[in-house]
């Protein structure tokens, strides 16, 4: 009987097997139900394999018997035996069973050899390790190796006698807890002394116990508890203290979703909710690779500043869609407090944890999107400034250990995926703007909308009206007249809303006359949603006398900004109206002093500037206005003005200006043509410099829009003037008690 190598080999090969083996008696046989053989057999002798001249059908092999090699030196190897039998004896202590005929043995067989064997057989686990025992002839080499494996499983066991007498120890602590407290619990039981507080405070413990925290976090909760366990139920502490234990069971400290980051999957469900937005819709991409090989969120805070009604809340859904997580939304808008971000001290009557705390356990996991939605509308007063709590909270290098001043332990922010949205990004503080990634989503064209409507919103407002696709459709007419006559901006919110609008009322025709289904055309839109709001376009009816046509970025997109100027005799003061800024205000005075050093070009005498009043009004003056993007403007309408040349109604024009007449670049380029788009303007001058804005413009943008780029001023006026045209002054059309302003900010010209 020889041994085989690797016990799951089917087909072996001598090679396959141990030379070195046993020449056996087999004294019984037993017949298994699955057809093999079982066999006893008694080890008569060693032998050793020296060849095998057959294989097939079975093996057959010539061998050499290996007798037991005695050593000279009793003594020496009855210290061996007394060695072993040391160890036995451990064994027995560590409660290792022996047979009895085993012990017998170990003190009556006189061959130390077969004593080996029969002490092999038993005590060790591994066929390697008994294998070495059985090629071993030399009796006392034979007892030393034996003797080492049982020192090795010596160790072994009383390793695990170790670890198990803690385990025994620690269960004793926990199962003597348990029965005492049984036993008070039925103690009080019969002395009529169970209430419902005692009861509450089994079910925290309870909760407590079986909920996954930080080690630190686990004890501040327990130590809760015990206070709460001393406190009379009566007391507003105790109120205090119980909703302080629920609020840390809620929260979730290790609960988590797993991730599920598929690029292709994430690119289809960002292109199904979200039109065009390609440039965005890359960058997203980007970012959501990078988290799938780092394994986690360490980076800047991505960040979507646009009009309302772009998308930029869909979008932060749409990844946590394409993540695989739950996701959160948390409203900026108006919050004044610190407080509202780190949560109220717990010292405070009624305190809460802060918003951010609430909403992931809201959404019960550790790593939601979670969305900080207008993160420029933040305030700050008085109560402190919630923007410089936001810092913590947005540092990837800080917020692994945000501390909520309502919980007073360190939670871990740093799996959470936060995501802003802002309008602008002028009024949100540097060192916020500084951890965030702006990704811009200006605003979509006239066609881009029809296109958003027929994907998106004409289906989902058919839906959400208890209507079907075959009981109400839009034509592009339709669509088209919504988007001129009734919403004018740069989302697409108020054209759902439009959208909607119609689908009640003609969900309202269906009811009420029985009607199938009604195709709306454009005429049926102003029958159901009333006269136009919008008219067709905002630029002047005529080419006037001191009025240009400017554009602004606004926090709704880009708007028509209509700049007027007017003189009359006075002591040259330059007055400026319509709620400016100091930037729009050094702006028109820059605009005078380069109209001033102009005098002789432009046909004036000098002492026209010391003789005359000079009024600058930008309309709608409850409006706040700032930048240096009007500078050419207000330069156009200074010109018209003091020269009585119109300009051109259906120009509109940005740029700062300098004292020496050239044009500076601006931003905001696309919102702005995509206003004057909107407004009906057909030229547009642009400041050379911002000739690579053009790539991101729309191609119907770009073609329904003659664009001049200018580098100083001679180029901008061979653009806006009306060379042979009836002049239409801007002071005759107004009296001269109206020309006297209200609002009125002097500042005296020299010269």
């Amino acid at each position: 009987l020889v041994c085989q190598k690797e016990d799951d080999k089917e087909d072996i090969s001598p090679e396959d097997l141990y030379q070195v083996g046993t020449v056996s008696l087999i004294k019984q046989t037993f017949k298994l139900p699955d057809n093999s053989v079982k066999c006893v057999v008694e080890g008569m002798f060693r032998v050793r394999i020296r060849d095998c001249p057959q294989t097939e059908p079975h093996f057959t092999a010539r061998i050499e018997i290996l007798e037991d090699v005695e050593e000279v030196d009793r003594e020496e190897l009855e210290n061996i035996r007394l060695t072993i039998q040391a160890q036995i004896e451990n064994f027995l202590h560590l409660g290792i069973p022996f047979p009895a005929d085993l012990l017998s043995a170990l003190s009556t067989q006189q061959s130390l050899g077969r004593l080996a064997d029969l002490l092999a057989s038993y005590l060790l686990t591994t066929k390697e390790e008994k294998q070495q025992i059985l090629e071993e002839a030399h009796v006392g080499r034979r007892l030393e190796k034996l003797s080492n494996f049982l020192g090795e499983e010596l160790r072994k066991l009383r390793l695990q006698s170790q670890i198990m007498s803690k385990v025994q120890e620690e269960m004793g602590k926990t199962q003597r807890e348990y029965f005492l407290r049984q036993q008070l619990k039925a103690i009080q039981e019969e002395l009529g002394e169970t209430d419902e507080g005692t009861a509450e405070i089994n079910d925290l413990r309870k909760r407590l116990e079986e909920k996954k925290m930080p080690e630190e976090v686990q004890k501040k909760a327990m130590k809760e508890l015990d206070r709460l366990a001393r406190i009379p139920s009566a007391s507003p502490e105790h109120s205090w203290i119980r909703t302080y234990l629920e609020w840390m069971i809620d929260v979730p400290w290790t609960e988590r979703t797993d991730d599920k980051i598929d690029i292709q999957e994430a690119k289809k469900i960002l292109d199904q909710d979200h039109y065009d937005l390609e440039k965005v819709k890359e960058h997203i991409l980007d970012f959501l690779a990078v988290i799938k090989l780092k394994g986690e969120i360490k980076g800047p805070i991505l960040c979507f500043v646009g009009p309302p009604g772009v998308g930029k809340t869909s979008l932060g859904q749409s990844i946590a869609r394409a993540l695989g997580r739950k996701f959160y939304r948390m409203s900026l808008g108006g919050i004044r407090d610190e407080a509202e971000i780190r949560g109220h001290r717990r010292t405070y009557v009624g305190a809460l944890p802060g918003r951010i705390v609430q909403g992931i356990a809201q959404v019960g996991a550790i790593n939601p999107v979670f969305m900080l939605d207008e993160i420029d509308k933040v305030g700050a007063d008085f109560r402190g400034d919630p923007s410089a709590a936001l810092l913590e909270v947005l540092d990837p290098e800080q917020n692994k250990s945000f501390t909520d001043n309502y919980l007073a332990v360190p939670y871990d922010l740093s799996q959470v995926m936060f995501i802003c949205t802002a309008n602008v990004v002028e009024t949100i503080i540097p060192a916020l703007l500084d951890r965030m990634e702006v990704l811009r989503i200006p605003g979509y064209t006239r066609d881009e909308k029809l296109r958003i409507a027929r994907r998106h919103l004409v289906p989902k407002q058919i839906k959400e009206q208890g209507l079907t696709e075959y009981q109400v459709t839009f034509s592009d007419q339709a669509l088209y007249e919504i988007i001129d006559q009734y919403t004018r901006e740069a989302g697409v919110r108020n054209l759902e809303r439009e959208i909607s609008n119609i689908c009640r009322k003609v969900a309202r025709e269906i009811v009420t006359r029985e009607k199938t289904g009604l195709k709306v055309s454009a005429k049926d839109v102003e029958k159901f949603l009333g006269v136009p709001k919008i008219s067709p376009s905002q630029i002047e009816d005529e080419d006037k006398v001191g009025v240009a046509t400017g554009v602004a970025v606004t926090p709704i997109g880009g708007d028509i900004l209509l700049v007027e100027a007017t003189i009359y005799s006075g002591e040259g003061k330059l007055i400026l109206t319509g709620q400016l800024g100091d930037v729009m205000q050094e702006s028109a005075k820059a605009a005078l002093s380069y109209v001033e050093s102009k005098a002789d070009e432009f046909g004036l005498t000098k002492d026209f500037f010391k003789k005359t009043d000079i009024h600058i009004h930008v309309p709608e003056g409850a409006i706040p206005k700032d930048g240096p993007s009007a500078g050419i403007t207000m330069l156009v309408a200074l010109i018209s003005a003091v020269t009585k040349k119109p300009v051109k109604r259906d120009v509109g024009m940005t740029g700062e200006i300098t004292l020496r007449g050239r044009i500076l670049p601006v931003g905001g380029i696309k919102s702005k043509l995509l206003a004057a788009h909107r407004a009906g303007i057909k030229t547009f001058v642009l400041p050379a410099k911002n000739e690579k804005d053009l790539t991101e413009i729309p191609r119907e943008i770009k073609s329904s829009l003659d664009i001049k780029l200018a580098d100083n001023v001679d180029d901008v006026l061979q653009y806006t003037f009306v060379e042979e045209a009836k002049v239409t002054p801007l002071e005759s059309q107004v009296s001269p008690r109206k020309r006297k302003p209200v609002t009125v900010q002097v500042s005296e010209l020299s010269g």
